[in-house]
């Protein structure tokens, strides 16, 4: 899956759902089949995690086109070399590394590195990422995106740490792309499938009336 393509994928999910913790092979086709009941197809798995390259593996194994899965929390050269030789469709980082970027953007996979400043932002677009991770926003609130994207709306943003469904719908109804999911939503890799589907319903509803004003669904 090349750049653009993957990008597509979260301009129309809106959710990045990350997996953090125990998630096995086996934990995460559980939870990523929850998700995708609730139309949520965009997984991004972490190097800090159990297993992450064999998960990741599973799932795309699974799910084939019907799903962009990825990788989080690569913070070097090596490990992004390693994830791209087990074909993720994405990368993701907590930090803007230039180096780590330009080795992911040669392969024309799409890579999203974190950036809090408007200086890290424009430095990061300037090399041609077309996604860029606004991390920890859910820290620092709406007013901090909204002060940031008012100069920078020429870029895409997808929104990271300390996310819910509550401040997801505000920073897509304030402009993000996308937001990025974690414990809020899938857990540490404990959680029964039940409740990774409740919690995907809420969130999905959350997204689409940030983005169209209908009313949600009435029950999963």
């Amino acid at each position: 899956m090349n750049s653009d393509t993957a990008y597509t994928y979260f301009e129309k999910s809106g959710i990045c759902a990350g997996m953090r913790g125990a998630f096995t092979p086996e934990v995460a086709l559980e939870t990523t089949r929850a998700l995708m009941e609730e139309g949520i197809n965009v997984f991004e798995f972490t190097m800090n995690s159990e297993q992450p390259i064999a998960a990741m593996r599973a799932v795309k194994a699974e799910f084939g086109d019907d799903a962009c899965v990825g990788m989080g929390t690569v913070l070097s050269v090596e490990t992004a070399q390693r994830v791209l030789d087990a074909t993720a469709d994405f990368i993701v980082s907590p930090a803007f590394q230039p180096d780590v970027v330009q080795t992911v953007l040669a392969a024309d996979v799409l890579v999203a590195p974190g950036v809090t400043t408007p200086s890290e932002a424009v430095a990061a677009w300037d090399m041609g990422v077309k996604l860029l991770k606004l991390f920890p926003i859910g820290a620092l609130g709406i007013e901090y995106f909204k002060a940031i994207f008012g100069p920078l709306n020429h870029m895409r943003f997808m929104c990271n740490g300390a996310m819910n469904d509550t401040n997801a719908r505000q920073f897509i109804e304030a402009g993000a792309v996308a937001c990025g999911m974690g414990s809020w939503l899938t857990g540490d890799g404990t959680w029964p499938p039940s409740r990774v589907r409740s919690r995907a319903f809420v969130l999905s509803n959350a997204v689409e009336l940030a983005r169209t004003g209908r009313a949600p669904r009435l029950e999963a």
